[in-house]
């Protein structure tokens, strides 16, 4: 009786689970954005989707595109199920594709986030300071980041260049946008002057990958502190879809015999991670100020602009500013 009972038991719990998995995507595409090539991200995220695969019961496969915009028009047109976005390509996907943030990736070595910075290579004995960098006399070429970046664009566009008041375009030499790996080996290899990047890029994949790159970049300028990367999903996935999958993640590195196993997956993804952690759209409050904060200097700045036209579009400004600000409700370091 009691077998029969202990049967009856695991057949329906195998029957619950299945139909549960029945709701996840099969496959479920997961995006990844183009902070360095396809190649390098396939095998950094290989365990860790073979993991996510093996434990969600469905078919997981890596989506990989050109550009950040590629994974978020991908999430718009339901071809990305999940996806690891920087802060201002999730903002864009929750704007744009219906996305959602539900965790949010943390650091391996413990930092709660992350820097944007400026580099030069290290014989460049002109530029060693973020003044040299803007004496705009378009001697210099710029590598600037993706358009949705929030480290290699978002953040150096306002807390170098709209505070600033100057435009790259008529600053430097030459201006071309490029991922984080393509920046600083362009930077390496003397083929830019000045590029943006960040802190995880330089120093936890590229000093690992190309050490003798990374040997010959100095950072000449570096950013507030960003809050660390989300992960989001699409919004409209079934709700116990959600629940199975947001179980993976938040267990995944923390429980179990293989969380060691897991954590060592982890620690090869991009430049590295531990077991995540829970967090919502609420993340990108100081983002979202960031954003405001660069469009109202934009404007402010703009000499031809209507004066009349100018102050209302600025109080619009002021007003979505301190809306984010209350909705926020922190003084983190980047936005404020």
């Amino acid at each position: 009786m009691f077998r029969t009972i202990a049967a009856s038991l695991a057949v329906a719990a195998v029957t619950a689970a299945s139909a549960a998995q029945a709701e996840i995507p099969n496959p479920l595409t997961f995006g990844i954005i183009s902070t360095e090539s396809s190649q390098g991200l396939k095998q950094s995220f290989g365990d860790f989707l073979a993991d996510m695969e093996k434990a969600l019961g469905v078919k997981v496969n890596a989506f990989f595109a050109p550009d950040y915009a590629g994974v978020i028009e991908a999430m718009r047109f339901k071809k990305v199920d999940l996806a690891w976005f920087g802060n201002k390509s999730a903002m864009e996907a929750v704007d744009r594709a219906n996305g959602e943030i539900f965790v949010q990736t943390v650091d391996v070595t413990g930092n709660p986030g992350y820097w944007s910075l400026l580099i030069t290579h290290k014989d460049n004995t002109k530029i060693n300071s973020l003044q040299d960098v803007l004496k705009c006399d378009q001697s210099l070429s710029f590598g600037n980041g993706d358009p949705n970046s929030t480290s290699g664009f978002l953040v150096p566009s306002y807390y170098v260049f709209a505070q600033n008041n100057v435009d790259p375009k008529k600053c430097f030499k030459t201006v071309r946008s490029a991922n984080h790996e393509t920046n600083a080996m362009a930077v390496a290899n003397k083929q830019v002057d000045v590029a943006t990047n960040n802190t995880e890029s330089l120093y936890g994949r590229l000093l690992v990958t190309n050490k003798e790159a990374a040997d010959n970049i100095k950072v000449i300028w570096k950013s507030p502190l960003i809050p660390a990367d989300p992960i989001v999903w699409r919004a409209d996935l079934d709700r116990d879809a959600k629940a199975s999958i947001k179980a993976f993640f938040l267990g995944y590195g923390r429980m179990g015999p293989n969380a060691a196993k897991e954590r060592e997956a982890l620690a090869k993804v991009s430049s590295g991670w531990a077991p995540f952690q829970d967090s919502s759209n609420a993340q990108l409050y100081p983002i979202r100020q960031l954003e405001l904060y660069k469009n109202r200097a934009k404007i402010e700045g703009d000499e031809r602009m209507d004066a009349a036209e100018k102050k209302k579009k600025l109080a619009a400004l002021d007003g979505k500013i301190e809306l984010v600000k209350v909705l926020d409700g922190s003084q983190g370091a980047i936005g404020n």
